[in-house]
């Protein structure tokens, strides 16, 4: 399925179950001014590296599908929007205007230009930086991007989200709970209850000790991401 079906399909079934999401009628792949800000976006992205090559619009074109009577101007747009990264953020507040009540169809545009980033064979900084920017424009969280960065490149090694094994943007409660219950499946009790050898013990030990780790490290980060709102 194109991803222009697919995002009409969205918009007609109102994203995330919200009766009150007041989405533009229509399949967004038709609206003139969402294709002329998506191709923009992916342009604009390609570049965002310092390189534009053809690969990218094939990337681009592959999950970016639209009609043949359009591709010709499609290609057109793209070709005028690569030659520079200037005015991406004017593109990105257009959608997000635009789209403001339906956040799985911004999302699926985010994961959309991962796919091209992803295309040569490795997402640079600058890459990333953009795709950071234009999730911040789109209105979502930089907790809420970094579980979409996670979704398409791995967790880091030292994601302490990774170690609790929850969403980067998941509720406080939800992080809560899976803390207590990692940390009560590992507890060196446990070990010493069970009979297990010193070793096994010292290596619960260091597991709780991880699993602590990590729960205060997001809490901190959480408190650092609330003051920062605040101010």
């Amino acid at each position: 399925m194109s991803f222009w079906r697919k995002i009409a399909g969205l918009a007609v079934r109102r994203p995330d179950g919200c009766e009150t999401c007041d989405c533009p009628p229509g399949p967004p792949g038709e609206d003139p001014a969402f294709s002329t800000a998506v191709t923009a976006l992916g342009a604009k992205l390609a570049k965002a590296d310092g390189r534009a090559g053809i690969g990218e619009f094939d990337a681009f074109n592959l999950v970016f599908q639209t009609d043949a009577a359009s591709e010709r101007n499609i290609q057109r747009l793209y070709d005028l929007a690569r030659q520079t990264t200037r005015g991406y953020e004017s593109y990105a507040l257009r959608l997000a205007k635009r789209y403001r009540n339906c956040p799985q169809l911004l999302e699926d545009v985010l994961d959309g230009l991962f796919f091209i980033a992803q295309s040569d064979g490795a997402v640079t900084v600058e890459e990333l930086d953009y795709l950071e920017s234009v999730a911040h424009l789109f209105g979502f969280s930089p907790l809420a991007f970094r579980r979409m960065k996670a979704t398409h490149l791995g967790h880091s090694e030292d994601d302490p989200y990774a170690v609790l094994d929850v969403p980067h943007d998941a509720a406080d409660d939800v992080v809560r709970k899976a803390w207590k219950a990692q940390l009560s499946e590992v507890h060196p009790d446990r070990a010493r209850a069970r009979g297990l050898p010193e070793e096994y013990v010292q290596v619960a030990e260091s597991k709780a000790s991880a699993i602590n780790a990590a729960f205060d490290a997001v809490m901190r980060e959480r408190k650092a991401f609330a003051m920062a709102e605040g101010s």
